[in-house]
């Protein structure tokens, strides 16, 4: 292996505050990086296939705690429910009741986090924030008993302006403050606010970001 993956990792690492968690995000990077990192005592990483975390899944150590954080279709849930640690990226009512499905299937819950959709571009997936909203006052999440939302995921534009993105993530927080007074006053775990890429997490931790979801800073171009 000839890129410096640990080098690279460690330097992540030291710039990240107390209370900040790093997801190394390992998609399309073969599980020699992966052991890498592992090797460097890295267990949480984000993956964004089904089939290609199922492999992976299979072939590294057990311990790895695998956040799934792309799109997910919710006929793809079954084969991730029996050992995801968290789905990051939920953007539906019918995605989450299959989450909650599959959990019980299980015999678990399945921690999850409600994606937004603040960036101004169209191809992002997520809720609006008013969407987020309904989902919540609708309260039929309620009844979902083994799936627990521990917080809120977002991406910023894909833009060279720091102040954009900064409120773009700022607007993220405001309405994790919003949606926890109102419904989670009393759930020590939501508390989970995921934002942050390699090209723009120092501005997400000044903004309150506790999961940053980390790739190419890591582990360099991807190998597709």
């Amino acid at each position: 292996m000839d890129y410096d993956v640990k080098g690279h990792l460690r330097q992540v690492r030291s710039s990240l505050p107390d209370g900040v968690r790093l997801v190394a995000i390992s998609k399309y990077h073969p599980n020699e990086y992966i052991e890498a990192a592992y090797a460097e005592g890295q267990r949480l990483f984000g993956e964004s296939h089904e089939q290609e975390l199922r492999t992976k899944h299979a072939t590294l150590p057990a311990d790895i705690e695998w956040h799934f954080i792309g799109h997910l279709q919710t006929n793809k849930v079954k084969y991730i429910a029996p050992y995801v640690s968290m789905i990051e990226a939920v953007d539906s009512l019918k995605l989450l009741r299959e989450i909650d499905k599959q959990a019980i299937r299980n015999e678990r819950v399945i921690d999850v986090l409600l994606e937004l959709h603040i960036a101004d571009e169209e191809t992002k997936y997520g809720l609006a924030p008013d969407a987020c909203r309904q989902l919540l006052a609708d309260g039929e999440w309620r009844q979902l008993s083994h799936v627990r939302i521990c917080g809120l995921m977002m991406m910023a534009s894909n833009v060279d302006d720091p102040e954009q993105i900064r409120r773009e993530f700022r607007t993220g927080r405001q309405l994790f403050d919003e949606f926890r007074a109102a419904y989670f006053a009393d759930a020590p775990w939501f508390c989970e606010r995921s934002w942050g890429m390699s090209h723009d997490y120092p501005i997400a931790v000044e903004e309150g970001s506790t999961l940053v979801r980390i790739g190419t800073a890591i582990f360099g171009p991807r190998v597709y």
